[in-house]
């Protein structure tokens, strides 16, 4: 390719400034929306409180890793259930398992229980698990706005490559259903209980703490596209978002937009992480939306945008302010793993001695492939 085939592939087709008024429309007047809107500071703050957790658990769980390896465990330290949040497969495997047995899982139960709870979120919010609380959806959202200040401006790939780049994401999720689709209860079980299965979190960390080249190389590649590329990860490769955003579709809170009240100033459009053309919709069911309310945020016109809830026949539709927004969240997360922890439901049924045995040997465990029919003997 020359050097007109690699300008094409990252062409700019987000300005920065609001786009020229259509000619023969005319101007509308613009009643100024009263009042400070405070949802990105309620957002910016999810995200900082669930990022301090996991990087919190994260510690912890590399100091009990490296306790058992040295030998040296002590009572004091204890696994923390919430790194299994990292383990959406086992999540996934764990909730059909709940489904068809009408059993809690006896291993890595918190991945079930914190699917669920954003799974809730993703219907009754939008997909705002990850706008809100996912720590990858943080970085990558930062790691863009850094990029926007290095060069003034946001990048955007074309459509024509934008369109199946985005269904990426669909086809590995789909990959993975379809394997744990093809599993009985019992063979979820045996996987579960065999030494992968049973530090599949270990296997995890591991594989951040022993990076070899390859993996160097993609990371690096995801963070620099993250650079220029808005979401880069998120919108076209990250399965979990995928799986949630199909729960989002159904949800009752949607972005919904006044056209007469509208100036049509088209910075709703320009704000969205997600490229939505929200200036041009009346109600935005998009499995893209994250439930940012950015768009809300930047909107200048009293009553044109905002979230939205189903009313009665006949009536307006109910707003929803962020504050209920951001106490919804709230309650479904802590809610849901409260439940778990007061019924027992949430750490895994893992004798000590297993994990002693197991974790100094962990990069030994082989992967039992699901579907494998010996993981139901």
């Amino acid at each position: 390719m020359g050097t007109q085939g690699s300008t094409e592939l990252f062409q700019v087709n987000i300005p920065l400034a609001a786009p020229e008024r259509p000619r023969g429309r005319p101007k509308k007047k613009l009643v100024r929306r009263a009042g400070r809107d405070y949802s990105q500071a309620l957002r910016h703050t999810f995200q900082f409180f669930f990022l301090a957790w996991n990087a919190y658990l994260g510690g912890l769980f590399y100091l009990w890793v490296r306790s058992i390896e040295s030998g040296q465990h002590t009572a004091i330290l204890t696994r923390p259930a919430g790194v299994e949040g990292w383990l959406p497969i086992a999540g996934l495997m764990n909730l059909k398992y709940l489904l068809v047995s009408w059993r809690v899982p006896r291993i890595h139960p918190a991945a079930m229980f914190l699917l669920l709870t954003f799974l809730s979120i993703s219907f009754l919010f939008r997909k705002a698990f990850c706008s809100w609380l996912c720590p990858i959806g943080t970085l990558s959202e930062y790691l863009w706005r850094a990029g926007r200040k290095l060069v003034g401006r946001k990048f955007a790939l074309p459509r024509w490559l934008d369109i199946p780049l985005r269904g990426l994401k669909y086809v590995l999720l789909g990959f993975f259903v379809w394997a744990i689709a093809s599993m009985s209860a019992e063979a979820i079980a045996g996987f579960m209980q065999s030494p992968y299965g049973l530090i599949a979190d270990v296997k995890m960390l591991n594989f951040f703490r022993h990076l070899g080249e390859t993996a160097t190389i993609v990371l690096a590649v995801l963070v620099i596209s993250s650079l220029f590329v808005q979401n880069f990860w998120c919108r076209y490769l990250c399965p979990y978002g995928a799986l949630l955003g199909l729960p989002s579709v159904f949800s009752p809170t949607r972005v919904r937009r006044n056209a007469s009240a509208c100036i049509d100033c088209g910075k709703c459009a320009l704000a969205c992480p997600s490229l939505l053309p929200v200036d041009k919709l009346l109600s935005v069911k998009s499995a893209e939306c994250t439930g940012c309310m950015e768009c809300v945020a930047v909107c200048p016109a009293q009553g044109a945008l905002w979230a939205g809830i189903p009313g009665l026949p006949g009536r307006s539709k109910p707003r929803l302010p962020a504050w209920a927004l951001a106490a919804g969240i709230a309650l479904l997360f802590f809610g849901i793993i409260g439940y778990a922890k007061i019924t027992r439901s949430w750490i895994s049924d893992i004798p000590a001695q297993v994990y002693a045995n197991l974790v100094p040997h962990a990069d030994q465990a082989s992967h039992p492939m699901p579907g494998d029919p010996s993981l139901a003997q």
